[in-house]
């Protein structure tokens, strides 16, 4: 049976960004068959109706960047200083095991979900795990196995991330909620022969290559010493970049690198949040949307930006960029709600399914309900959207066709029996004195 959204004020995120008040969308299985205003209703007799009652229908949002199994150390180390190498690093060793991640994936998709994340692009370890948590849930994920030049949890060697990607790769590559990929964690933690190994597989398989890049000022300064070029300007330099590569954070870039990734069609992940959150530094994500690169928005981890959903992050990109540039005018809303949309699908190189609510689009659909107390009035969807919502005015979410929440209530997974689950991994951590 085919769905019939009706009742609710379409944002389609289009080419022409256009907006249907009164709308209706028509699902059948898993695709966008209808799109239109509420004549459409006549044309459609034999349908499960989901009445918007007034609500703002969008694109599923998409994650472009996040370490979901971290949520398990939220609220950890939020000040100490020198974080990744004093404290991520010698907790996850400690820390990490299968059980861990999957409960830790359950967990964030499940915030997700409920903040109307459709789609997340993931890297971190037992990346297995992660891919089975999204089977059960069913939510749309690129997920890649982090390659480092340590051993890690699951790894005992030293880049052993290299062979484990190429048999999840194999192992998942025929999904239609998963597409597999390779992450190595960043220049300073692999070396350029494991680069070139996986530019190999990426290459072989035809898989994303996700990556920390340009996030870290010890690692540009590093880079510049070692090479004389920057970390874009590097890893451009042994054939990385193009149209697979995603970038996260991106911080530390030069004009000239801005001009090579728009060049290579990079994809970029703009983590707003955890950048400012850790005192990072603030991309230039204004140039790169106006040059009209490939960006996204993405959360981090849960320990470095604390939340995992994409409402909170729009927010915090229209806030900040207007702040550091003294210009209010920049970022309208409706380009904020673009890049956690289309822009997302889009860096991700997922556009052609998703992202925007059109006719042959995967019908990833999130149902904003406008009845709250603090979405009214509204006079702007987009400045409604960005600047009065927050994850908890979700009402419904649909990823490829089914319905995964109804009425802000979860269906997919059993959150009660998830959140015990959780308490548990907590009582673990704190045995170690954390």
């Amino acid at each position: 049976m085919s769905i019939l959204i009706k009742n609710v004020n379409v944002i389609t995120m289009n080419k022409n960004k256009d907006i249907i008040e009164d709308g209706v969308v028509v699902v059948r299985e898993n695709l966008i068959v209808d799109v239109g205003d509420k004549s459409l209703i006549s044309n459609y007799s034999d349908c499960q109706i989901i009445d918007g009652e007034g609500g703002i229908l969008i694109p599923g949002m998409v994650n472009a960047h996040t370490h979901a199994s971290m949520v398990v150390f939220r609220s950890l180390g939020d000040d100490v200083p020198d974080r990744l190498q004093r404290y991520i690093f010698p907790l996850e060793k400690k820390m990490v095991d299968e059980q861990l991640v999957y409960i830790g994936a359950k967990y964030a998709i499940v915030e997700m979900l409920l903040g109307g994340v459709t789609t997340f692009a993931d890297m971190y370890y037992f990346e297995d795990e992660v891919a089975k948590a999204v089977q059960e849930a069913g939510i749309r994920a690129v997920l890649g196995e982090t390659v480092v030049n340590f051993s890690a949890p699951d790894c005992k060697e030293s880049y052993g991330g290299l062979d484990y990607s190429k048999w999840f790769i194999e192992k998942w590559k025929d999904s239609q909620l998963i597409t597999p990929a390779v992450a190595p964690h960043a220049p300073y933690t692999n070396s350029e022969e494991s680069l070139k190994k996986i530019i190999q597989i990426s290459e072989k398989y035809d898989v994303p290559i996700m990556m920390h890049a340009a996030e870290m000022k010890y690692e540009f300064e590093d880079c510049i010493e070692k090479y004389n070029m920057t970390p874009m300007a590097y890893l451009d330099s042994i054939g990385m970049l193009n149209e697979r590569f995603v970038g996260a954070h991106l911080i530390h870039v030069t004009d000239e690198d801005l001009k090579l990734i728009k060049e290579r069609k990079v994809g970029i992940s703009h983590n707003v949040g955890a950048n400012a959150k850790g005192g990072k530094g603030t991309a230039p994500a204004v140039k790169m949307y106006k040059s009209d690169m490939k960006i996204g928005l993405g959360t981090d981890g849960a320990m470095s930006g604390n939340t995992l959903d994409i409402i909170t992050q729009m927010s915090l990109v229209g806030k900040v960029h207007k702040l550091i540039n003294e210009d209010r005018t920049l970022f309208p809303a409706s380009e904020i709600v673009e890049m956690a949309t289309i822009g997302g699908a889009r860096a991700l190189n997922m556009d052609d399914e998703i992202g925007s609510i059109e006719v042959g689009k995967k019908a990833d659909l999130v149902i904003m309900e406008t009845k709250s107390i603090n979405m009214q009035p509204i006079y702007d969807y987009y400045s409604a959207l960005v600047y009065s919502a927050n994850p908890s005015n979700v009402d419904t979410v649909m990823v490829n066709g089914k319905i995964l929440v109804e009425n802000k209530c979860l269906k997919s997974l059993n959150i009660g029996q998830i959140m015990y689950q959780i308490k548990s991994v907590r009582e673990k951590i704190q045995k170690f004195g954390f």
